[in-house]
């Protein structure tokens, strides 16, 4: 668990005062060409990858979309041909940025045999964490596939919760998940900054402000709707929450995620003082 004491925050942001160095890691971001909604082509594909340099990620782990509508093409095989493609000529063309393969997976009942299978993929290929996308259109408890999830030492990150309606009003029914499958929410960079609505900002800002959220990625698709927009998020963080926490949510848990780590947890707390029983909450 990573405690933040807010009352050494404004002496750790006089520490941070003035530096630009941060280089971010995307966990969340569909950059490969024509496999999904983001880019349709590979001149589409170096653009959108050019952008990312430019918004300072140096990682990223692209994440096209598997099963719900693109239940029968995207199989692990294609995405890591298409990521050592996109690698080439990233290399080619003098782009100073890393990809690593990875998945959006549309919540299913297989998911467990479809990894086993080697058809879906984990975030960075490393058989520790999978991002999951829930249903938009209701809410389903998924309580079954997490167990299943954790017994195969698999740990879950639900992709941009703040952008279910259902959740983004009633962020409480996510509990449990949290509490007892130690499973980990991905807010979005755009939404943050309002990109997706005020309900998806206020939610998103909740879960990071409560310490629900532990890592923010771009989901980027495209230079025009959906482009990057990680150093943006990463300032307004830092001026309403820390540099500590804007550094350990767009930088080192995802750094974490990379590299098949355990993520690190946050508990806000005003005091010096802290109880390792106190649950992080949501009005």
């Amino acid at each position: 668990m990573y405690f933040v004491n807010h009352n050494l925050i404004a002496s750790e942001e006089n520490r941070f005062k003035g530096r630009s160095w941060q280089r971010y890691v995307d966990i969340h971001c569909h950059c490969l060409p024509a496999v999904d909604d983001g880019p349709a082509t590979m001149a589409d594909a170096l653009a959108l990858c050019r952008a990312l340099v430019d918004d300072n990620v140096m990682h990223v782990i692209a994440t096209p979309h598997q099963l719900g509508r693109f239940n029968d093409c995207n199989e692990a095989a294609q995405i890591r041909e298409a990521v050592s493609c996109l690698n080439e000529e990233l290399r080619c063309n003098g782009v100073d940025l890393t990809v690593a393969p990875g998945g959006d997976i549309r919540v299913d009942e297989r998911i467990c045999q479809l990894l086993a299978a080697d058809k879906i993929l984990t975030l960075a290929d490393c058989g520790k964490h999978i991002l999951l996308e829930l249903p938009h259109e209701v809410f389903i408890d998924i309580e079954p596939l997490l167990v299943e999830l954790a017994a195969g030492g698999v740990r879950v990150i639900i992709s941009h919760p703040e952008r279910h309606s259902i959740i983004a009003k009633k962020p409480r029914i996510l509990l449990k998940w949290l509490l007892e499958y130690s499973v980990h929410l991905q807010v979005t960079a755009a939404s943050l900054l309002g990109g997706f609505g005020p309900l998806a900002q206020s939610a998103a800002w909740q879960f990071l402000s409560s310490g629900w959220a532990s890592l923010v990625a771009t989901d980027s698709h495209d230079l025009q709707s959906r482009r990057p927009e990680m150093k943006a998020a990463f300032e307004r963080i830092s001026v309403r929450l820390g540099r500590t926490i804007a550094r350990l949510v767009c930088i080192e848990n995802p750094t974490r995620v990379l590299r098949g780590q355990d993520i690190q947890t946050i508990s806000f707390v005003s005091t010096g003082k802290y109880s390792n029983e106190t649950v992080p909450s949501i009005p």
